[in-house]
């Protein structure tokens, strides 16, 4: 018995050894060359962390910049809880809650004729995205300018400098990081 037990042990060891310390401990030197991503992303404003780049936030004031709706439950943005609303585009519920959420851009713009862009109405995939279209940024300038009494051009400005491109110059669409765009415009209105 002694004889299939050892091979056994120094299996169990040897694997232990591969998978719960050098395996940990590559990923983790490895992860060092990217050092933004391994950490989380973390936004600082003064020295205090506000948020992740990769996580979106919740803003509901009419003064900031809105995100694309969460599907997560129980809160909104729950980055444990990352998914969809799994809604097909048949389903009552997604076509009440888009119709809900065009209300409420339109209450907060009442003299916004705009469409509303999709991404402002619809979660994404993961229900964490942090980011919106320059689509979507620019129908809301009008809404922010007036809470926040700048003119359209300042506020306008600020999404251009805070629109990043396509990834590699070929992938997605042109988006905007809400957590960084609502922080450049706390700055702007010192």
């Amino acid at each position: 018995m002694l004889k299939e037990l050892r091979p056994a042990v120094i299996a169990f060891l040897v694997l232990t050894l591969l998978t719960g310390v050098v395996y940990p401990l590559l990923v983790t030197a490895f992860a060092q060359l990217f050092p933004d991503q391994a950490t989380g992303s973390v936004i600082e404003a003064n020295g205090k962390a506000m948020g992740s780049a990769l996580i979106g936030q919740p803003f509901s004031d009419p003064k900031y910049f809105w995100g694309r709706p969460s599907a997560t439950s129980p809160q909104p943005y729950n980055g444990a809880a990352s998914s969809g609303s799994n809604q097909g585009p048949t389903n009552k519920a997604l076509a009440d809650a888009l119709a809900a959420r065009v209300k409420i851009l339109r209450d907060a713009d009442p003299g916004n004729s705009k469409p509303v862009p999709a991404d402002l109405v619809t979660s994404s995939a993961s229900g964490l995205d942090p980011h919106i279209s320059a689509a979507g940024a620019e129908y809301q300038v009008p809404r922010v300018a007036r809470e926040r009494k700048l003119p359209e051009s300042r506020v306008r400005d600020l999404v251009t400098a805070h629109t990043e491109p396509r990834t590699f110059a070929l992938l997605g669409e042109p988006r905007v990081n809400v957590l960084r765009l609502n922080l450049a415009l706390e700055a702007a209105g010192r």
